[in-house]
């Protein structure tokens, strides 16, 4: 999988490249397909600062590079790859992505960005109450009478005396939803609780889900950015005698006693990813950890340094420390994220409206003024029940509006009409003009939105360069899954005759099996060492040096590489007892029970970079068969000109 995204590094930024005809010399031909000087040039002056193997500096090695790339878009097509529905759902799903980005009104954007942002300063601690209700449904008062009704309940009975009686989990909830900021809930549930005072529950409003009211319990300023340390012991061990619970509170009595918590984080803590960097974290806010009692527990430190004590969360048993721990970043620093965020939410509804009324200014719209009349005239009470269809005499061909050139045609609104009947069950609740009235702008809306996604390669050309890129390096990476990646991992027995003609590449390093000792003081490890030289067992030791106020040895056993951060570089890989090391600010006695010297790697233990290597050589293998079924042909004198050009940049 590393090699993947390694190669895929490469296609989006090593070979991100646009294609431009405004230099029309052919610096090469692939397969008969002219590539022009200005493709190269922009590729390799784009990518200059990026790369940092010198051959692809060099004019001619980036030239084999790019040919390369060229080769391997040839044979995706000859092997019809783009025509495949999974390649096509993928490319279609990041388009319809990417477009959105493009179809953002600017000034609703901004609007709501700078809401996100003053909402992200506050968290609210909240509870609704909920009344269930088809987002189509047509007859809603009935649920808002029930919400409303349940509102005033709240307000003179409490909202846990409600709750204990009405909520059912099916039709009616009433939920207490904890702290919460922009982007947690869906946008009108969000405003609603940002518009409502602390103390109060708000009037009714609906969403996708039914019928809310939302009760404010608390508003406060955002927590910050906290950085943490933390020594985890984790609830699952490899040593089925050693008990999490038992070994934090050995390593908190070792804090207490004045020991260094990074040191302990570094020899004792089972996160791994932490532990070597003293038990550090990267920053995080309230909200972005898996475990609220994990960022509660940080949060309420005071102060720098502050440590919690020891407590559980599913993970394991941890031991915090706080670092720092910054205020809430300014707008401009959080604008570009927010913005993302943004376009992604249910607020791109409100962009896309905005949209649309600017394309109604940019494009040339028409309308057929008899369309309107005329579908209203051709339904019917079958409508209502789903059974409707468009007459037989109906003109298909006819059209209801145009947008530039392009006609929307009676045909495609009858269909469009067809598929909203499930939407409507309720003769009482629309008319057959307001049904008519909603369906067409719905049905305009959607196809002024989809006119500017389909033209917009020709309309602008970064997006049609971006699109391009993510189009041949999806194709690109279907192929190489095809025809590099898979082959290396399925391939059993050409893995196999690999890894022994390369079994030399593939060793342990020495290591050693060994139970450790570990004290903060020297006379502790002394009496430690005399104690397991008479055959003292870890319980009789642990018993002997250890009291209810003071942890003073604490065990570690098992198999360890020789550059483990856990033992001491001079360690002595001999068996038996040795010397008293320091190491990580404590004495360690070790015991060795059994070295385990260097040697060959079987092929299950050394399969990660056997396929790895083995993919670099079906590869390898793979691109000679590409240049012997395409033919490349370079200009020479094209070429010249080129390394003159860059030469003299």
């Amino acid at each position: 999988m590393k090699l993947k995204f390694k190669w895929l590094f490469l296609v989006f930024f090593t070979l991100n490249f646009s294609f431009s005809q405004d230099n029309k010399e052919v610096l090469l031909t692939v397969n008969g397909d002219p590539v022009m000087i200005s493709e190269f040039l922009r590729v390799y002056n784009k990518n200059l600062d990026l790369v940092k193997d010198e051959s692809q500096k060099d004019v001619d090695g980036y030239l084999k590079l790019f040919t390369e790339y060229q080769l391997k878009l040839k044979e995706a097509k000859r092997l019809k790859l783009h025509e495949d529905t999974k390649y096509q759902r993928e490319f279609k799903r990041y388009k319809n992505q990417l477009t959105k980005n493009y179809l953002s009104e600017n000034k609703v954007t901004d609007a709501l960005v700078k809401e996100a942002y003053k909402r992200s300063t506050i968290d609210i601690n909240a509870s609704h109450i909920l009344v269930r209700l088809d987002e189509n449904a047509q007859d809603t008062l009935s649920a808002y009478n029930q919400v409303l009704g349940l509102r005033q309940r709240a307000l003179d009975e409490g909202f846990e005396t409600v709750k204990a009686e009405m909520h059912n989990g099916q039709t009616i909830f009433l939920e207490d939803l904890g702290y919460f900021s922009a982007f947690k809930m869906v946008y009108d549930f969000e405003t609603a609780a940002y518009n409502t005072p602390k103390g109060d529950i708000s009037m009714p409003f609906r969403t996708q889900f039914g019928y809310h009211v939302v009760k404010v319990n608390d508003r406060r300023q955002s927590r910050g950015t906290i950085t943490a340390a933390h020594i985890m012991v984790a609830l699952k061990q490899r040593d089925s005698l050693l008990n999490p619970e038992d070994r934090i509170n050995d390593i908190y009595k070792k804090i207490e006693q004045g020991e260094s918590f990074e040191s302990l984080a570094k020899q004792f803590s089972d996160d791994k990813s932490s532990a070597r960097n003293g038990g550090k974290l990267s920053p995080f806010k309230s909200g972005q950890l898996s475990s609220a009692e994990f960022e509660d527990e940080a949060f309420a430190l005071k102060a720098d340094g502050d440590m919690t004590k020891p407590f559980k969360t599913e993970y394991g048993w941890h031991i915090v420390k706080r670092i720092d721990l910054k205020p809430t970043q300014t707008f401009e620093e959080q604008k570009l994220s927010l913005e993302a965020r943004v376009k992604r939410d249910s607020r791109s509804k409100l962009i896309n409206a905005a949209m649309v009324n600017e394309l109604k200014k940019r494009y040339q719209i028409s309308y057929a003024e008899e369309a309107k009349p005329y579908f209203e005239s051709i339904l019917n009470e079958g409508f209502f029940k789903r059974s409707w269809t468009l007459p037989e005499q109906f003109d298909k061909a006819k059209t209801i509006f145009t947008i530039n050139n392009k006609a929307f045609t009676y045909d495609e609104f009858g269909n469009h009409l067809m598929s909203a009947q499930r939407n409507y069950s309720d003769r009482k609740a629309s008319s057959f003009s307001n049904v008519v009235d909603n369906e067409f702008k719905k049905f305009f809306d959607k196809s002024i939105l989809q006119y500017r996604e389909n033209n917009l390669e020709f309309e602008n050309k970064d997006f049609a360069d971006i699109l391009k890129e993510y189009r041949e390096g999806l194709l690109l990476f279907d192929l190489m899954e095809k025809e590099v990646w898979n082959k290396a991992s399925k391939d059993t027995t050409g893995l196999e005759a690999y890894y022994l003609k390369n079994k030399s590449k593939y060793q342990w390093g020495d290591r050693v099996d060994m139970i450790m000792a570990t004290s903060a003081d020297k006379a502790i490890a002394q009496k430690v060492l005399k104690m397991m030289k008479k055959g003292k067992t870890k319980e009789e030791i642990e018993a002997a040096l250890n009291t209810d106020s003071e942890n003073n040895v604490i065990f570690t056993k098992g198999i360890f590489s020789v550059d483990d951060g856990k033992l001491p570089s001079d360690l002595s890989f001999q068996k038996g007892l040795g010397k008293i090391y320091q190491h990580n600010d404590a004495f360690h006695v070790i015991d060795v029970i059994n070295v385990l010297p260097a040697g060959d790697k079987t092929l299950q233990e050394a399969r990660g970079n056997v396929v790895n290597d083995y993919q670099t050589q079906i590869e390898t293998d793979w691109i000679k068969e590409l240049y012997a079924r395409f033919d490349v042909v370079v200009n020479e004198k094209a070429l010249k000109a080129v390394k003159s050009k860059i030469k003299n940049q």
